[in-house]
């Protein structure tokens, strides 16, 4: 079973995102970067990492950032999850290191094949 983890400040998006890929996938849950770093710290290492970009105390750009510049992390696939639908954003994020960029509202069904192809 692989491990992703969730970073998105809406309990109901990681609810929705949890009944899809959640079936096949352990699910972990944060609704904050900080809280996300502070478990990967810790020794856990997600196979993917699903985040959104606007969240209070630290966001998604600055997670992703975080994650690319570190040894231990720069591996991880990340998945962005933003309401944000410009191309200009989408190109800088998939150049940062984002692996998929996907826009709110999204189709759950297509979110899942999307992370199976990926994992």
């Amino acid at each position: 079973m692989k491990k992703i983890l969730i970073l998105d400040d809406k309990e109901a998006i990681a609810k929705i995102l949890s009944m899809y890929i959640g079936k096949e996938n352990e699910i972990v849950w944060f609704d904050n970067p900080q809280k996300g770093i502070v478990w990967l710290d810790q020794g856990n290492i997600p196979d993917l990492i699903i985040t959104d970009l606007n969240m209070p105390i630290m966001s998604g750009e600055e997670f992703l950032k975080y994650i690319k510049q570190n040894q231990l992390y720069r591996e991880i696939k990340v998945i962005i999850l933003s309401s944000n639908d410009s191309t200009t954003e989408k190109i800088r994020l998939l150049e940062m290191g984002a692996i998929d960029y996907i826009v709110k509202p999204f189709n759950p069904v297509e979110l899942n094949l999307r992370v199976k192809k990926l994992l």
